[in-house]
């Protein structure tokens, strides 16, 4: 009698350990699942990044070495603003003397908000609002503190406009115009976008055109220049954004990923070693939130 109940109990404890058995045995099925979802989880978003080695907390690089003949002005490859040949004398001290020695500063100005109903360039003239963003912009670069050398605008009425209110905070400072920074379709971008195609014959006319601009404004100083150098050119976004891509070596087709507010300031510092930085992409800091606009 007394062995039944002893066996009793026992089946007792087992079944209550059975149980508990069965119940850290779910707990730790939950637990694994959770764990999995969250190690899914964590490789999608590792998917994501770039790949790095197990050494390296580090991303590991994936585009091309910087190229610092991309002006083709590295006074390593020329000799009198020609190409350098071989040659048996030492052209050590030509090169020195063709060296860039000066910074060029060059600042990106975004038009300001214009009258999108226009009829044609000529009508597509500033708003109320807009001539109030160019003269905060003025007043911005003003400012700075900055011995400014010249202001490049595109010829394009709202270009215009912008830079001639923006003038009057710069006395002294000479007013050029240029065709080669009207706005334009630079080059098809990457990704595609739905609100905006262009057909191929303009790509074609205008990717040239505003790769002369760049070639023309964009580049180091000229050996002869002493002084670090300011310049400010007022354009359009599109301008602006295919510049900054081609000024970093960043890919072209990218430029539509950025955005600028009108009469934003872009800074990029071409150094004389060909180095080339982007101090402020879109500048508009400067404004009163109720004066920012992107049209």
């Amino acid at each position: 009698m007394a062995s039944r109940k002893t066996l009793r109990l026992l089946c007792g404890f087992a079944g209550g350990s059975a149980v508990l058995v069965l119940a850290a045995a779910a707990a730790a099925g939950e637990q694994h699942r959770e764990r999995s979802g969250l190690w899914s989880r964590l490789t999608v978003l590792q998917a994501a990044q770039p790949t790095w080695t197990p050494g390296s907390p580090t991303p590991a690089p994936t585009g091309h070495a910087w190229d610092f003949n991309w002006d083709k002005r590295d006074p390593s490859t020329l000799t009198n603003g020609k190409k350098k040949e071989n040659t048996a004398e030492d052209p050590s001290s030509e090169q020195d003397n063709g060296k860039p020695k000066a910074t060029r500063n060059i600042l990106l100005i975004r038009h300001s908000q214009y009258n999108l109903s226009g009829n044609g360039d000529k009508e597509r003239i500033l708003t109320p609002l807009g001539r109030e963003q160019a003269e905060l912009t003025g007043q911005r670069l003003a400012v700075l503190g900055l011995k400014y050398d010249v202001m490049v605008h595109s010829t394009m009425a709202r270009a215009t406009e912008t830079a001639n209110i923006i003038s009057k905070y710069l006395p002294g400072v000479e007013l050029v115009s240029c065709d080669l920074l009207r706005e334009g379709a630079p080059i098809e971008p990457v990704p595609p976008v739905t609100h905006w195609k262009p057909d191929a014959v303009q790509y074609h006319e205008d990717g040239a055109r505003i790769e002369a601009a760049f070639r023309r404004y964009i580049h180091r100083a000229d050996p002869k220049q002493k002084e670090d150098s300011y310049e400010v050119i007022v354009c359009h976004a599109n301008v602006i954004r295919y510049f900054v891509c081609r000024a970093l070596q960043f890919p072209p087709e990218g430029w539509l990923r950025m955005g600028l507010n009108n009469g934003s300031i872009t800074w990029l510092t071409i150094r004389p070693s060909g180095r080339v930085a982007l101090r402020t992409l879109g500048d508009s800091g400067f404004m009163p939130p109720d004066k920012l606009t992107r049209t």
